[in-house]
């Protein structure tokens, strides 16, 4: 189970490197867990992009803390780790990337309205966040309300 506290460990690790999380996600089954991990470089003017070589640095660090026990009792398990950049339709998880991407469109999937676009308009806590639906107006939309969200990009 994905807890606060795990997303903190991992955001801490990839941090020493100079690098942020940008999404977690851990599945698969008991015995081959899943570790998903998607990062990001801090917001920097101009961008910096995920490399290939970010990714295998990454992995190696993470690989060596999580078969050394890590924060999930891994050591000696049988797990699959992925490590990816975010790409272009990036996932929103946390408040952070909320703030980070105000102003930019997003497909968000919200409780009881299903998929919509719109636009981040702000952000005024840690709880809510504004989104400003294609053709209505803006809304404030409680975090815990969204249930998927990713910038939206126009091929």
């Amino acid at each position: 189970m994905l807890t606060d506290s795990l997303v903190e460990v991992f955001r801490a690790r990839l941090e020493a490197l100079g690098l942020d999380l940008a999404d977690l996600r851990i599945g698969g089954t008991p015995n081959r867990p899943l570790v998903q991990v998607r990062i990001d470089w801090p917001p920097a003017d101009p961008p910096r992009r995920v490399t290939v070589e970010d990714c295998a640095v990454a992995s190696r660090a993470l690989e060596t803390w999580l078969d050394a026990g890590g924060a999930m009792g891994l050591s000696g398990a049988r797990y699959v780790l992925e490590v990816s950049s975010p790409g272009m339709e990036r996932p929103l998880r946390w408040h952070r990337h909320w703030v980070r991407f105000v102003g930019r469109d997003v497909k968000v999937k919200l409780a009881g309205l299903g998929r919509v676009r719109a636009r981040i308009v702000a952000v005024p806590d840690e709880s809510t966040v504004v989104l400003q639906p294609d053709g209505g107006p803006p809304l404030p939309v409680p975090l815990t309300d969204i249930r998927d969200a990713r910038l939206a990009v126009d091929w």
